[in-house]
């Protein structure tokens, strides 16, 4: 049976909001999850090894800062990036700070006494980790982003709140990304869909690689990418709930 109640982001697509619903009862059902999936970027069972995964691929090994998402299926993988000495931005839940990405890195947690273990959980992350503004941080080598549904042809979507994708289009208007930047994500087997299902938008950034605990999928997708922020589809409430938009709005809007 397919759980369709409401988040706090449906309505803004219902084809999409009807595949969330759809892949986040099949995980409950299948037991594929840590905890209820419902309204989150799904706490995968195998996430651990999907991280190791993805540490054997060399557009990871090559990496040396990396822009990972703060939820929780993803701890590994910024655990991985901080043992191997990478630097780290992650950005701050629901983009709620003008300075809107805290950078952390091994060395500091170090000098902090903090066990890496410890940074690698978003709500310690936001403790311990520097604040930064675009102009502070350093470009970005990968992005690995959360989703709650892919395709093999690179689709993707998450919550439905659109914070990664802003979070991107922001990052490349100041330089730190361009559209060529690989972005990955590690999900469960369960939350791979067929293309069909998944149409993406002007908007929407796609995937170069799917990481799970079974397999390493490499998209080749011909989807084109963004270019920079799109103020006519910014919502009202999104400048009200994201400081940094109407900041940049009055700084970059023609």
């Amino acid at each position: 049976m397919i759980d369709r109640t409401k988040t706090a982001w449906s309505g803004y697509n219902l084809e999409k909001d009807e595949l969330r619903s759809e892949i986040w009862s099949l995980l409950k059902q299948e037991k594929a999850t840590i905890n209820d999936p419902f309204g989150h970027i799904p706490n995968f069972v195998g996430a651990e090894k999907a991280a190791k995964n993805l540490a054997e691929l060399p557009v990871w090994q090559q990496a040396k800062t990396i822009k990972c998402n703060p939820d929780s299926p993803q701890i590994a993988v910024r655990l991985q990036a901080l043992k191997e000495g990478k630097r780290l931005y992650m950005a701050v839940p629901k983009l709620t700070n003008t300075r809107c990405f805290v950078e952390l890195t091994a060395e500091h947690l170090r000098q902090c006494n903090v066990k890496l273990e410890e940074g690698a959980i978003a709500r310690q992350a936001l403790k311990l980790g520097k604040l930064v503004s675009f102009t502070e941080m350093q470009p970005i080598d990968l992005v690995i982003v959360g989703c709650v549904a892919v395709t093999r042809d690179g689709g993707r979507t998450g919550k439905g709140a659109g914070f990664a994708d802003l979070e991107l289009a922001m990052l490349q208007t100041f330089g730190l990304i361009d559209s060529n930047i690989p972005i990955v994500t590690t999900v469960h087997p369960l939350q791979i869909v067929p293309d069909s299902l998944l149409p993406m938008q002007t908007h929407d950034w796609s995937l170069d690689w799917i990481i799970n605990s079974e397999d390493v999928i490499k998209t080749n997708s011909n989807y084109t990418r963004p270019t920079g922020l799109n103020w006519d589809i910014i919502r009202a409430e999104q400048y009200q709930k994201i400081p940094i938009l109407k900041h940049l709005k009055k700084q970059l809007k023609p």
